[in-house]
């Protein structure tokens, strides 16, 4: 099984720049176990299992809780079976179809 998640979460009671707070949320990947790609507007990441996907999201919230009063948090999931590395295969499928070479 494949789950990918995209994700975005932050204090609404931090003003205006919350980089901090997402640095904060980044620490969990940097352990290296569980692929993600940061973008500009959220973070993308896959696991085996929902309840995996589920625990990032957690431990996330869990990075904030103690010092943020509010937090706001988006998050999408795409899971399917009999599939796994589609953060890479996914991108590469799209890339070989409008013709760019794929490193």
């Amino acid at each position: 099984m494949s789950v990918l998640a995209e994700f975005a979460m932050f204090p609404t009671d931090k003003g205006e720049s919350v980089s901090p707070y997402v640095s904060r949320i980044l620490k969990i990947f940097q352990k290296g176990e569980i692929p993600y790609r940061l973008t500009p507007m959220g973070t993308v990441f896959e696991t085996e299992t929902l309840p995996q996907a589920l625990s990032i999201i957690e431990e996330a919230y869990e990075k904030l809780a103690p010092d943020c009063r509010r937090v706001y948090a988006t998050v999408k999931f795409d899971i399917r079976e009999g599939v796994t590395n589609r953060m890479e295969g996914k991108i590469a499928s799209i890339e070989e179809k409008i013709g760019k070479v794929v490193s």
